[in-house]
C-alpha cells in the first residue's frame, strides 16, 4: 500500500470513530465528543459489559449480588397468604411465583443478573408507577389539560358527583391524598373489615379534605385507573404496549390483568379496567429485564433512543416530593429525605410493589437495579453494595 493510499486509510478510521461507529454497532461517542448514551436492542440483545468497563469493581459487585442471594422473601410461594393480608380476591393469581431475582444496569449495559430475570411474576403496587407514566402520557398529549384538574371533568359514570368527591384533582390522586368516598369494584374506600381487607383492614377515621392528609389506598387508585380509562377511550394495557412498552423493546410476555368484575362499557365498548396492583388479585404480570427497560426509560428522563417517549417534564414532576406525607411523588417512592434509603443518593427513586417488587433508579450514579421477590429491610443493604463497587472518577 503506497504511502497516499496508507493517509487516506487512516483518515477514513478517523472519521469513522468520530461519527460514532463501533464494532458492535453501536455508536461510540456523540457529535459533542461524550459518550453516546446506549439503548439495547429489542427481545434479548441487550449487550454485557464488565464491570470495569463501566466504572465499577467487579469483586465488590459479586459480593453485592452474592448478598442479593442469600435476601429472598419469606412470603410464601404459592400465593397461600394471600387472602389472609390483603381480604377477598377479586382477580386471578399465579399458582407459584419465582425465586428472588435481579438485574443491575450501569450506562444502558447489563452488569449483573441473578436468579430467572425471565420469568413472568405480579410486581404488585410497582404497577403504580406505570399508571402514573400512563397519566403522564395523556398530560403530554392535552388529553387531560392540568394535574390541578378536577376528576369530574374527565369522569362520566357520576364516581366524584358527591360535593366531597367533585374536589377531587388527578393530583390528589396521583399523590394518594384525594381521599375519595365511595366503592370501587366491590371495595370500599375506607378499607374497614377484615373478609374484605385482611390484615390491611383500618380504623374508622374522619374523611378530610382532598389534598389535607395521605393514604395509600387501592380503591382510590383503582378509581384513578377508570377515569384514566375513560380519558384514552382505550384499555389500558393496550396503551401501555403501544405507547410505551413496545416503543422500548419490551418482550410480548407481559400482561396486565384487571378483576373479575372490573369491566366499563366506554362509547359502547366493553372494556376492563386495570388495578393499581395485585392487591386483590390481576395487576401487572412482568419479568424483570422488562421491568428494567422501563426503569432504563425514566432514568433516561423519558427518551429512548432518537424518540422522548414521555416528556421530561412529566418525569420532574412525577419525582418531586409532595408537600404532605411521605417521601412520594406521583405513584414513585422518593428518596428525598434518605428516609426510604440511607445508604442512597437523595436524588434516587423507586417503584415499590408488595413481595418486594422493586425498581430502583440512581440518576446521580447511571443506575438501574431490578430486584424481586427480597426482604422488605435489604434493599438499602444491597445498593449500599451496589455504590460501593461504583469507582470514583
Amino acid at each position: 500500500m503506497s504511502v497516499a493510499r496508507q493517509l487516506r486509510f487512516r483518515i477514513l478510521l478517523l472519521a469513522l470513530f468520530a461519527f460514532g461507529v463501533a464494532l458492535d454497532g453501536a455508536p461510540a461517542h456523540s457529535q459533542k465528543g461524550q459518550p453516546a448514551v446506549y439503548y439495547p436492542a429489542p427481545g434479548d440483545g441487550w449487550q454485557r459489559r464488565r464491570p470495569e468497563d463501566v466504572g465499577m469493581d467487579s469483586a465488590l459487585l459479586e459480593q453485592a449480588v452474592a448478598y442479593a442471594k442469600t435476601q429472598a422473601s419469606t412470603i410464601p410461594p404459592d400465593f397461600s397468604t394471600q387472602v389472609e393480608t390483603f381480604g377477598r380476591v377479586l382477580g386471578p393469581l399465579p399458582k407459584m411465583r419465582g425465586d428472588t431475582n435481579g438485574i443491575i444496569i450501569r450506562h444502558g449495559y447489563i452488569v449483573a443478573e441473578w436468579g430467572d430475570p425471565a420469568r413472568i411474576d405480579p410486581t404488585y403496587s410497582a404497577a403504580k408507577s406505570f399508571l402514573s407514566t400512563l397519566c403522564g402520557l395523556a398530560i403530554d398529549r392535552g388529553m387531560i389539560k392540568s394535574v390541578h384538574d378536577p376528576m369530574k371533568q374527565y369522569a362520566t359514570d357520576g364516581g366524584y358527583d358527591s360535593p366531597h368527591n367533585a374536589k377531587i384533582t388527578w393530583e390528589n390522586h396521583l399523590q394518594q391524598t384525594s381521599e375519595w368516598q365511595g366503592s370501587m369494584w366491590g371495595k370500599n374506600s375506607d378499607f374497614l373489615g377484615v373478609e374484605e381487607f385482611g390484615r390491611g383492614q383500618r380504623r374508622p377515621r374522619a374523611i378530610q379534605e382532598p389534598g389535607a392528609y395521605w393514604e395509600y389506598n387501592d380503591v382510590r387508585i383503582n378509581r384513578m385507573s377508570l377515569t384514566l380509562l375513560e380519558v384514552w377511550k382505550k384499555p389500558l394495557p393496550e396503551v401501555l404496549k403501544d405507547e410505551i412498552m413496545d416503543r422500548i423493546g419490551a418482550s410480548n410476555t407481559w400482561q396486565y390483568h384487571g378483576y373479575a368484575d372490573s369491566y366499563a362499557d366506554i362509547n359502547g365498548q366493553r372494556m376492563v379496567s386495570v388495578s393499581g396492583g395485585t392487591r386483590w388479585g390481576g395487576g401487572l404480570w412482568i419479568n424483570t429485564r422488562d421491568e428494567a427497560r422501563f426503569g432504563y426509560l425514566i432514568l433516561r428522563r423519558g427518551k429512548w433512543k432518537d424518540r422522548q417517549v414521555i416528556s421530561e417534564t412529566w418525569i420532574k414532576m412525577a419525582t418531586t416530593p409532595a408537600a404532605i406525607g411521605p417521601d412520594y411523588g406521583y405513584l414513585w417512592w422518593l428518596n428525598t429525605k434518605k428516609k426510604q434509603y440511607p445508604s442512597a443518593p437523595a436524588t434516587s427513586f423507586a417503584a415499590l410493589g408488595y413481595g418486594s417488587n422493586t425498581i430502583w433508579i440512581d440518576p446521580e450514579h447511571d443506575l438501574v437495579v431490578v430486584w424481586r421477590w427480597h426482604q422488605d429491610k435489604s434493599a438499602d443493604e444491597l445498593f449500599k453494595r451496589i455504590l460501593a463497587a461504583v469507582k470514583t472518577d
